[in-house]
């Protein structure tokens, strides 16, 4: 059956009645496309999208780019909280915290105690994220167990800002 309308003209397929029902296109030549029309952008159009991407990276970089070091002292926290983890698994095995001549090594190999975790603790010894040793003393100065310090960005004691210490008896300052 063929439907004709003569104001209208419908292509390809309907929904009617709840089922599908094929329409013949009576206009076999608005099926063939020009080959010169092809779909694109223009270079009018790539521009502006190129101008708009660059105001957005204007406007959100700068944001971005004054966090690494926020991320790097909530890196050393994190650091911080896994190796006392660590310490407390190594005191309830063997009955004490490493001293501070076995230090984190002690995590990491037996240094020849009873009951050690063959696994070890940790997988190696750590690094706070600018790449210097974690400092460890037991018993600790403000701990009666242990002090654990990462000396920061400038990797020296004390200091303010990026260069603040963090320390395991003080993370949430």
């Amino acid at each position: 059956m063929i439907r004709r309308n003569r104001k209208k003209l419908n292509c390809g397929l309907r929904i009617a009645d709840c089922g599908f029902k094929a329409s013949v296109c009576l206009n076999p030549k608005s099926e063939i496309r020009n080959p010169k029309s092809h779909a694109a952008f223009t270079l009018i159009e790539l521009m502006v999208v190129v101008v708009i991407l660059g105001v957005l990276a204007t406007m959100v970089m700068p944001k971005i780019l004054s966090k690494p070091e926020q991320a790097r002292r909530t890196k050393a926290m994190v650091d911080i909280r896994s190796i006392q983890s660590a310490l407390a698994l190594f005191k309830t095995d063997t009955g004490r915290f490493p001293t501070t001549s076995e230090g984190l090594q002690a995590l990491v190999s037996n240094p020849g105690l009873k009951g050690y975790n063959k696994d070890a603790y940790l997988e190696r010894v750590p690094t706070d994220p600018w790449g210097n040793k974690y400092i460890y003393l037991s018993p600790g100065i403000h701990s009666k167990d242990y002090d654990l310090v990462s000396c920061g960005k400038d990797g020296e004691p004390g200091g303010g800002d990026d260069n603040a210490d963090i320390e395991s008896w003080d993370l949430e300052g």
